[in-house]
């Protein structure tokens, strides 16, 4: 028994060691919190070698193995017991757990039941509250419409007293005392605003109105007697009537409207009477006395009438206002009536006072709220004024003087003349003094001084119309502006240009364009004149586009007047570059007519580009320093004359022929010298050297480099054929027949010679740039053969269409025939 005891233990604990139970880790954490203990046995992680080899470290400990064993078996015996008492005693918890749950059930039920009785009780409570306050409610709303209805009597008492006051006092004038009942019985009045359907009530709300209208008259009537011209030598009692403006300030804004209406008339009564229409004082030779007038009438306000009026009703202000509109009304009806009379003087003279008027009264009542209450209602402006014209800062600014701009053309075309005048005044000067001399150590260029005099008189102008007007009238101004300019670049500038050869002569050389040092300089300074007055027309647009009115702006253009400064400044470039170039030819003429075959040995460079560096070193620096103003200018200057010189140094290249090796390498020499030249051009002569710009540059290396591959395949061996080809199209990329054939020529190949070596060359050429060429030299027939006749025309046209390459005596030809036609 004993033995099956000990074996089933041992499998108990076997089955044990091999199924371990895996909670989950929430489960794990609330069994730690319940339970908290230290035993390696409780961790979750539990591992039983772990757990052997910490009791068994070393084989030595194995001797007490059995004690080990007993004491294990013992905690299991232990664990069993405590197992077994705990399933014992839930055997009764179902029995348990019915029997509370029946419990909780029935005390449910009995809480339920006293809730009921405690609400029974709590609407019997409130009844019987509300029949013992029912009395008090009555009570407490009989209270309330008590008080309302003492309130209303009390106000009705008021009003009713108010009223009768207000009758009594105003039979005996006492405004003092009306003004400060009439403001309270208003307040009270507006009480009884929801009573208006009691017919008393509406009785005494008519009453009161009956009384601001009896009010309103009696003031009315009160000012006319006191106030009015017939009762000028009495003295009236402007205590009263000041104590009636407090009343006006209450009654209906129209009673002070109508009073200031008055009023204001009063003290301009006199005015028209005076400066009446037809009267010697109404003419605007005579304007400054009728702002002496209104000076004089406010002065005597100040004295009589200071006191009466509050300040804020702005007396003195509308006064003023309505002078201003009833100037204007009265000085327009006038101007238009003796426009025969009106001459540019006068009307400056009128403008000018006006305007000085005008200036004074806003600086005197600046800070004034009185222009927030010029609108559209009110009386004191005219309804047919337009506010846009006013100023922003003041109300007064432009009041009056806005009546002249009607008749500012008596002041345009009064500039008109003197523009006319001024650019007579120019020419005849520039006549009879040239251009003016340059300033030694002067870093400006040469500028006309009617430039600058021009641009003068242009400020003064639109300065002067600005204050006038900023209209039409300006508008008009820049229209001039615009007609002088065109008048100044064409009459000043373009004029005076030196006279080139005419067009056929020039495009044959039968005719050599050539200036002199002096006609240079006239040249120079015009361009800078015209640099100066396209500058300046920018500026002046800008300018002209800020005081004009808004609505105008976008009609200032001055970009017509611009292009004609930019295409003189154009042309004088144009100018400089012919004159350089042409000036060049005779050393290039020179070039060609030495015999290149017959040199022998490479030295120095050649006498023509001495020739052509002299003239360069001489020409250029005055040219610079003339156009110091216009550095950009003396740029372009030094780029067009590379892109014009190059082309035809590569042209005469080509017609040096025939030429031997040694003649082409003193050729090739030349040309690195006059390329060293062209490099310098924009600083040759200068005490500081500038460096040129990296576009020039680059169209001097391209360029000259063209000319010096030239000159490298002539000097190769034409032997063999095939390796000249290809050194010719390597150096220089050029697949025309005709320059290849040029070259051959430079070579001193005979005709016959060429033809083979010429089928070689277009056997060489790519098809896609054969295709450009063919159509590159069609285009260039056709462009050609329009400048004959229409039968050589129609001829040559067809000639370039059935051959596309034409040999160089054919194109010889047809350049003797367009030379013949003209």
């Amino acid at each position: 028994m004993a033995a099956t005891v000990q074996g089933d233990d041992d499998d108990l604990i076997d089955d044990d060691i091999g199924a371990s139970i895996k909670y989950p880790p929430n489960v794990e954490k609330a069994i730690k919190e319940l339970f908290p203990s230290n035993d390696p046995l409780d961790a979750p992680d539990f591992n039983a070698v772990e757990y052997i080899n910490t009791l068994f470290p070393t084989e030595q400990s194995l001797a007490n193995i059995d004690d080990v064993v007993q004491r294990i078996r013992l905690k299991i015996g232990r664990l069993d017991d405590e197992i077994r008492t705990v399933i014992r005693s839930q055997t009764n918890v179902g029995s348990d757990g019915r029997q509370a749950l029946e419990e909780a059930q029935n005390a449910i039920t009995e809480l339920f039941s006293k809730i009921l009785d405690i609400k029974s009780k709590a609407d019997k409570s409130e009844q019987m509250v509300k029949e013992i306050t029912r009395d008090i409610k009555q009570l407490d709303h009989a209270k309330r419409h008590l008080t309302s209805s003492i309130t209303t009597l009390n106000h009705l008492h008021m009003l009713v007293g108010g009223v009768h006051s207000l009758v009594n006092l105003t039979h005996r004038r006492q405004y003092g005392e009306i003004a400060n009942l009439l403001q309270g019985v208003l307040n009270v009045k507006e009480h009884f605003d929801k009573y208006m359907g009691i017919p008393q009530i509406k009785q005494l709300a008519d009453r009161i109105t009956e009384i601001q209208n009896d009010l309103a008259t009696q003031i009315q009537n009160d000012f006319e007697e006191n106030l009015s011209a017939d009762s000028k030598k009495k003295s009236p009692n402007l205590k009263q009537l000041a104590e009636a403006c407090l009343i006006v300030d209450i009654l209906n804004p129209t009673v002070k409207k109508r009073l200031l209406n008055w009023f204001v008339k009063q003290q301009l009564s006199d005015y028209l009477t005076i400066f009446y229409d037809s009267g010697d004082t109404a003419w605007l030779d005579k304007i400054d006395r009728r702002y002496t007038w209104l000076k004089r009438i406010l002065m005597n306000y100040e004295e009589e009438y200071g006191q009466l009026f509050p300040g804020h009703w702005h007396v003195q202000e509308r006064i003023t206002y309505d002078f201003c509109l009833t100037t204007k009304k009265n000085l327009g009806k006038i101007m238009s009536e003796r426009a025969s009379d009106l001459d540019v003087k006068l009307l400056l003279f009128a403008i000018q006072r006006t305007t000085t008027f005008e200036s004074q009264v806003a600086k005197r009542f600046a800070g004034s709220n009185f222009e927030e209450e010029i609108s559209p209602g009110n009386p004191f402006k005219d309804k047919d004024e337009d506010t846009s014209k006013l100023s922003k800062e003041s109300v007064f600014i432009g009041s009056i003087s806005c009546c002249f701009e009607p008749y500012l053309y008596f002041y345009i075309d009064s500039q008109d003349k003197s523009l006319g005048e001024l650019i007579d005044r120019f020419i005849q000067e520039f006549k009879s003094q040239g251009i003016p001399k340059a300033v030694e150590n002067s870093d400006g260029g040469i500028v006309l001084p009617s430039c600058a005099d021009l641009f003068v008189f242009y400020k003064k102008c639109m300065v002067q119309c600005s204050q006038l007007s900023t209209g039409q009238p300006l508008l008009q101004l820049a229209g001039l502006f615009k007609k002088y300019l065109k008048e100044y670049a064409t009459k000043l500038l373009k004029n005076n240009l030196p006279k080139s050869g005419s067009g056929v002569s020039s495009m044959l050389k039968d005719v050599e364009v050539r200036f002199s040092v002096d006609d240079q300089a006239t040249i120079c300074c015009v361009l800078s004149s015209a640099d100066y007055c396209l500058e300046t027309t920018v500026q002046l647009e800008n300018k002209l586009k800020e005081k004009i009115d808004q609505t105008l702006a976008e009609k200032i253009d001055f970009s017509s007047e611009q292009d004609v400064f930019h295409n003189i400044i154009s042309n004088c470039i144009q100018l400089l570059v012919q004159d350089l170039d042409n000036a060049c030819d005779p050393a290039l003429n020179a070039m060609i007519k030495m015999h290149w075959q017959n040199v022998e040995v490479v030295g120095d460079q050649s006498n023509y580009v001495t020739s052509i560096c002299s003239h360069l070193s001489q020409v250029v620096p005055k040219i610079r320093d003339n156009l110091a103003s216009a550095r950009k200018y003396f740029t372009q200057f030094c780029i067009k004359f590379a892109n014009s010189f190059i082309p035809k140094f590569i042209s005469h290249i080509y017609k040096c022929k025939p030429i031997s090796t040694v003649g082409a390498e003193q050729l090739l020499l030349d040309t690195h010298s006059l390329k060293t030249t062209l490099l310098d051009l924009p600083c040759i002569g200068a005490l500081t050297a500038r460096k040129a710009s990296s576009s020039y540059t680059k169209i001097i290396s391209k360029g000259m480099s063209k000319a010096e591959m030239i000159l490298k395949v002539v000097m190769s061996p034409q032997d063999p054929a095939m390796g000249f080809v290809e050194s010719y199209i390597n150096l220089l990329n050029d697949y025309d027949v005709s320059n290849f054939q040029k070259v051959l020529e430079m070579k001193g190949m005979k005709r016959n010679e060429q033809h083979s070596i010429i089928d070689l060359f277009k056997a060489n050429i790519p098809s896609n740039a054969a295709a450009s060429e063919q159509s590159s030299n069609n285009a260039t027939a056709t462009t050609a053969t329009t400048t004959t006749i229409s039968t050589s025309t129609t001829t040559t046209k067809s000639s370039n269409r059935r051959q596309p390459h034409q040999e160089p005596s054919r194109i010889k030809k047809l350049e003797r025939l367009i030379k013949k036609q003209f």
